[in-house]
Parts: C-alpha cells; structure tokens; sequence
C-alpha cells in the first residue's frame, strides 16, 4: 500500500537517537497504528510492546532479530517481523524510509 486514506496524524515527531531516528504517528480508520519514519546511517537498538512488521520503503539495513544470531539484509521493498515484547539490532547502511505496522 503506497497510500493511506482516512487517517488521524499525531502532529508531533517521535524522535530518538539524537534525531538520528525520526517518526510520526497515524491512527488508520479501522483504530490499528502505524508509523512512517526515516532512519540516518547507524547503529540501533530498538524495543517494541507490540508485535510488529517494519517495512522498508528505500534503503538498506541488517537487522538481528531476538532469538537470532545470525544477521539479516533487508532493503527497500521488503519487510522482517518482530514479536511483542522484544528488542532487536539494526545497523542502517543508508538512509532508510521505513513504516511500522503495530499489531495488538
């Protein structure tokens, strides 16, 4: 989905990293929440309560995900999952545009 329709925008950004990670909230039309975000070149730890999918829209990052060893490459046009409760790594290799589905 390129577009969404019907949403409700929280005007103030969410800003971590020093600014190096930047995202604005949306509440879609059916109450579920997502996020669109860009992300500098660097590395991260993130947690999140909610289960979630980060789709990459452009760029390329690695991301280690919990329970994992191993480090995955994700560019643009693809997408990882991560369960509710956890944390995981990024090392972003570029500038990445990024949106998160929060699953409840």
């Amino acid at each position: 989905m390129s577009t969404f329709e019907n949403v409700s925008l929280s005007k103030a950004a969410n800003v971590y990293f020093d600014g190096q990670v930047t995202s604005r909230s949306l509440t879609l039309e059916n109450g579920d929440k997502v996020s669109l975000g860009i992300m500098a070149p660097g590395d991260y730890e993130f947690g999140t309560a909610e289960k979630e999918i980060m789709e990459i829209m452009s760029g390329q990052l690695q991301v280690l995900l919990p329970g994992s060893s191993e480090w995955q490459t994700i560019k643009g046009g693809e997408s990882f999952k991560v369960p509710a409760n956890a944390s995981f790594q990024v090392k972003a290799q570029t500038m990445i545009d990024y949106c998160c589905y929060y699953i409840a």
